[in-house]
């Protein structure tokens, strides 16, 4: 496929997304190496050079990328780092989010991509390669198909999605890939009370998660869910 035209990636820009990406990252608490810099950089550009191919998001504006896509998705490291998942799953992951960040700061966890788009994961890929995630992997089908040991290596740690689906819909969908200590973790907007009141049977919210993404005017939220382990077709202790 013939890439699309760009502005070549100007010098000065880059440079001020380094800077809002610096100041964002340290906000959030979120300590970035030299390395990791240049990947959420290089990713930002490939989103934006990409987007008119792939439809991966709304959103044009580098700047905004960075802000509503980047530091939003660094809002949720430090509480997915304390939780100790070793393997994440991210669930309608679209251009690659969050599990593209997450794979590129959290370098010792192992991070899966998942959505039924093949175009989509195909750019996941695309990625991937050109940013030599050895981490990341990409798989293409509905959520609720996937088997441990066949499409999947096994059950998840964490599983995690942003805008994927209701809350009840997205723990009906992927309970089965819970690990026996794992959980749901759901990027939420405005705090979805309805939607954990209608939460399925064996599943309980274990903690709501106020987030502030730094430049961005909005209300964010991570809600995260466990399940019981008949119900994630585990087994209790």
């Amino acid at each position: 496929m013939t890439a699309p035209r760009t502005n070549g990636g100007r010098t000065d820009d880059r440079a001020s997304l380094r800077e809002l990406l610096d100041s964002g990252a340290a906000e959030l608490g979120v300590a970035l190496t030299e390395d990791q810099v240049a990947r959420l950089l290089d990713y930002v550009a490939l989103l934006a050079k990409w987007n008119t191919v792939y439809n991966l998001t709304a959103i044009r504006d580098p700047r905004q990328m960075l802000i509503q896509h980047i530091l939003d998705s660094l809002s949720v490291v430090p509480h997915l780092a304390a939780s100790e998942a070793k393997s994440i799953l991210d669930v309608g992951s679209g251009g690659g989010l969050p599990g593209i960040v997450l794979a590129i700061v959290l370098p010792d966890r192992s991070v899966t991509l998942n959505d039924i788009v093949q175009k989509k994961t195909a750019f996941q890929s695309q990625v991937k390669a050109q940013l030599k995630l050895d981490n990341l992997s990409v798989v293409t089908g509905r959520v609720e198909t996937l088997r441990p040991g066949v499409e999947v290596p096994g059950k998840f740690d964490a599983i995690v999605s942003r805008a994927f689906a209701e809350l009840a819909d997205f723990v009906t969908l992927a309970r089965h890939l819970v690990s026996e200590r794992g959980a749901i973790w759901a990027m939420k907007g405005v705090r979805p009370d309805g939607e954990i009141a209608r939460l399925p049977g064996g599943s309980q919210v274990a903690q709501v998660i106020r987030l502030t993404v730094p430049a961005l005017d909005a209300e964010r939220h991570l809600v995260e869910v466990v399940v019981d382990g008949d119900a994630s077709s585990g087994s209790k202790q």
